[in-house]
């Protein structure tokens, strides 16, 4: 049933995405406005198709922590599955993503007409002023910055290096940061077209507040999301897809 359940997820997705993508050209030549309106409805048909198709559901916990002003938000990567619903759970935030996204054929110019960071990851010290100067742009037009630390996608249980880019964005920005630890890929796992009913846990963490030298704070998140993310696995006591409070509809995309 899972199997099934996936493939008629995957072909409906794909359908979804494509339909979309054509449609939504003409608002590529509006304002970011209008790509928004385009997007936030492609991503709320992706979980509603999830929720109604393949049986994933997710829920949110520490909403308490989230600030009421941009700041800038670590999470875990472990799915294609935050790169969606973070869009609706923060409400309209910008990336930090790989230059490559952009040359994607449709989808890549619609991350560019909005505004997401593409970071060239050869591209040294000129990369890393210019994230600077759009990450700051971007924080003063009032939206959340979302880094993925580890740079990609991580099976669950396992770490990465956090690249110093966060702790750059961090010193340089003197903004709050909130870690977020999630398990996403306990039901959709990176690199996997397989889909497995449940709930995802995203948990929002106390955000670390600006002033702590690199060190600290790069030892404060790191601790901080791998600690919770760890916490969420079943191994530790708490069973995948346990029934939980749930909030599918926290933001608007």
């Amino acid at each position: 049933m899972t199997r099934l359940r996936s493939l008629l997820f995957n072909a409906i997705f794909l359908a979804w995405s494509v339909a979309m993508h054509l449609i939504s050209l003409p608002v590529l030549l509006g304002p970011p406005a209008w790509v928004y309106v385009m997007g936030g409805l492609w991503v709320r048909g992706n979980l509603f198709l999830l929720r109604r198709v393949g049986g994933l559901g997710y829920r949110i916990e520490g909403l308490e922590n989230l600030p009421d002003r941009p700041v800038i938000i670590a999470a875990k990567h472990q799915s294609i599955w935050e790169t969606i619903a973070f869009c609706h759970i923060f409400r309209r935030p910008i990336f930090v993503l790989k230059h490559e996204l952009l040359r994607i054929p449709f989808y890549g110019w619609y991350l560019r007409r909005i505004g997401m960071i593409a970071i060239d990851r050869e591209g040294g010290a000129t990369a890393l002023r210019r994230l600077m100067a759009e990450a700051r742009a971007r924080l003063e037009a009032g939206k959340h910055i979302v880094i993925f630390p580890e740079g990609t996608r991580t099976r669950p249980g396992q770490r990465r290096p956090y690249h110093p880019g966060v702790a750059a964005l961090y010193k340089q920005l003197g903004v709050p940061v909130l870690p977020v630890a999630l398990n996403s890929g306990l039901f959709w796992p990176a690199r996997s077209f397989r889909q497995k009913p449940g709930r995802i846990t995203v948990r929002l963490l106390p955000p670390l507040p600006p002033g702590l030298d690199r060190r600290e704070f790069l030892a404060r998140l790191e601790q901080a999301i791998e600690d919770a993310s760890r916490s969420l696995l079943p191994d530790r006591g708490r069973r995948a897809g346990a029934p939980g409070p749930v909030d599918n509809s926290v933001g608007k995309a």
